[in-house]
């Protein structure tokens, strides 16, 4: 079966960094477009990136860029949200999806439960 688990989140101050992980099984991360989502308090939900299928291809919200990396680790079925130069803007609870095509603009058909990551002082 489909499952995915997001780890990696924690308190943080401003300006440090963290790497989120994304570990999936019941299938090959390669194959298909994958996302971050994220949702701070009191809002709704957010695309910040993603990662084309077959391909190192990506793209961020403009919120992130130059902040955060998404990759994979295609030997380990694992994919990563490296995020930089942290701000409290961007605390949330962080959540990995799977989508049903290699292109970006599939829609998700499974999630994980996310991980929260908090940025304060």
């Amino acid at each position: 079966e489909v499952q995915i688990v997001e780890s990696g989140g924690g308190l943080v101050q401003p300006g440090g960094s963290l790497r989120l992980s994304c570990s999936a099984s019941g299938f090959t991360i390669s194959t298909y477009a994958m996302k971050w989502v994220r949702q701070a308090p009191g809002k709704g939900l957010e695309w910040i990136s993603s990662i084309y299928g077959g391909s190192t291809t990506a793209n961020y919200v403009d919120s992130v860029k130059g902040r955060f990396t998404i990759s994979r680790d295609n030997a380990r079925n694992i994919m990563y949200l490296e995020m930089n130069s942290l701000k409290p803007e961007d605390t949330a609870v962080y959540y990995c999806a799977k989508t049903g095509g290699v292109s970006t603009y599939e829609s998700c058909d499974y999630w994980g439960q996310g991980t929260r990551v908090t940025v304060s002082s």
